[in-house]
């Protein structure tokens, strides 16, 4: 059987939206996005240089108390298990986006700062896989690799993957730009 391209299924979902024939919505896409649900794994890797010394940045990566600062929508990050910063520690992180409340839980899978740093989240419905390289640049900066796979798991975020890939890197790439600042300027933004 050949598979329908992303574009196709896309205009498929429209036409059945315009239409208004919303019980042949799950006609139309489960079959294709089931038969494809490995390659609904999104992978992408996120670049920046912080103009500080790498030990600098671990020092403040490596700070419960400073995620607020560069971790927008960040309520509360509570320790649940494990000894905190090893690997197998858990912690429960409360975002609030919007009108949404999410919860994430942190699994730490590797510790060796300041080279590198993994770790997975799990919330309803998806399962991101972070692995965090640390570099030092010749001019004394750190260069922070970051490589996300996310693993959506119902079939609603299958869907959103799916429509609106570029979602999920621009919150990462978010995160990385406000570290960056917090990190060279102090600026936070819990202070916006």
């Amino acid at each position: 059987m050949v598979l329908p391209s992303k574009t196709k299924i896309k205009q498929l979902i429209v036409k059945s939206l315009c239409w208004g024939k919303y019980s042949n919505i799950f006609i139309l896409i489960k079959s294709p996005l089931s038969l494809i649900n490995n390659s609904m794994n999104m992978k992408y890797t996120i670049e920046t240089i912080i103009e500080k010394p790498r030990e600098e940045v671990i020092r403040k990566l490596d700070n419960v108390e400073n995620l607020k600062h560069w971790q927008r929508g960040l309520v509360s990050a509570e320790h649940i298990s494990g000894v905190p910063g090893e690997i197998g520690a858990k912690m429960k992180l409360n975002y609030k986006m919007g009108k949404r409340e999410v919860d994430l839980i942190e699994t730490i899978i590797k510790s060796e700062f300041p080279n590198e740093f993994h770790a997975t989240y799990d919330a309803k419905g998806m399962r991101s896989v972070q692995h965090n390289y640390f570099e030092e640049t010749p001019e004394g900066h750190t260069k922070w690799i970051n490589k996300n796979e996310f693993e959506p798991e119902g079939f609603m975020i299958r869907l959103m993957a799916f429509l609106m890939p570029g979602a999920f890197k621009k919150q990462s790439s978010q995160y990385l730009n406000d570290f960056k600042k917090f990190a060279e300027t102090g600026s936070s933004v819990a202070e916006n």
